[in-house]
This record gives structure tokens, sequence and C-alpha cells, in this order.
């Protein structure tokens, strides 16, 4: 990853707020890649770039730590998190169906994690914590426990209506 100066669609105002409030020290990096992250729902590769110009370190530096937690994503994510646990006690109560009938709600094919219209990302994770509501599936910080295929595909077209009525 090479820094070029390019413009940037979402603009750089809120990066540079993050760098000031870190006083543009290279050693809070991973502070300042989660509070970018929230600014723009997502680590843009621009964005990545012109951090590392800014703290004076290699692109390949920003990247790594980027890459390497997985708490950081670089594609543009919905407005609702939907995390389906498919751990253990979860994978036995059938989380695979949820998790398939998720992303036929949502539009969602292989790598493609986030629905067209940006409201819904989708991701599978090993655990929850939560084995006692197995199935279980997390909205946002909303918990859903003893969930199955039908629930789930309500709850996303519940989301939706709510979000209809609310444009």
């Amino acid at each position: 990853m090479m820094y070029q100066t390019q413009e940037f669609a979402g603009g750089y105002e809120r990066a540079c707020a993050v760098l000031e409030k870190y006083a543009r020290d290279p050693h809070r990096l991973v502070t300042i890649l989660q509070d970018i992250q929230t600014e723009y729902s997502y680590l843009p590769e621009p964005v990545m770039e012109f951090v590392a110009k800014e703290l004076c370190l290699p692109p390949g530096a920003v990247y790594g730590v980027a890459t390497f937690y997985a708490h950081f994503t670089m594609q543009p994510r919905g407005k609702y998190i939907i995390r389906i646990c498919d751990g253990t006690a979860c994978h036995v109560k059938k989380s695979e169906a949820i998790i398939l009938a998720a992303e036929n709600a949502l539009g969602l094919t292989g790598d493609k994690k986030t629905s067209d219209d940006m409201l819904f990302t989708l991701e599978p994770v090993a655990c929850l914590g939560a084995c006692g509501l197995a199935p279980v599936v997390v909205i946002n910080e909303e918990v859903h426990g003893g969930m199955n295929k039908d629930k789930m595909v309500g709850l996303i077209e519940k989301i939706r209506k709510e979000e209809s009525d609310n444009a």
C-alpha cells in the first residue's frame, strides 16, 4: 500500500480530528484506528494511507495493524451488525441454518457480508459467550436467545419495516 495524494469521498476531516485528539502519537495507533473506524464505520484505504503519512509510519505498518486485529474491517458496514454465534452450543442447535436464512434474507453470498441497502452486516462468530441462550444472535448490542431461522428472518423484516417507517 503506497501513500497517494488522492481525493476521498468521505473526506479526511474526521480522521484529522481523531489524530488531533491523540496528538498524532504513533504509539496510539490501535486507539486511533478504533476511533477512525467508529467515524467511518470501517477503515477506508485512503484514510489508512493518510494516517500513516500523518504519523510518519510506513503504510504497511498501519495496514498490518488493521488486518491483524479481527475487530477492524476494511469494508463498509451496515447500520445493523448481526452477529450469529456458531460456537459449539449454538452449532448443535442449528446455528448454521440461522446463518443461511439471514444470508438469504439479506441477499448475501460468499464474501459479501453487507446488504445492498447498507442496513445490515452479517458476522458469524465463534462464540458470543451466551451458551445458555443458544442459539444466540446479537444485533448491534441487543441479544436474542433461542433463535431459529424463522425468528431471524422476522427480526430482519421488523428492522426493515422500522427503517422504512422512519424514512
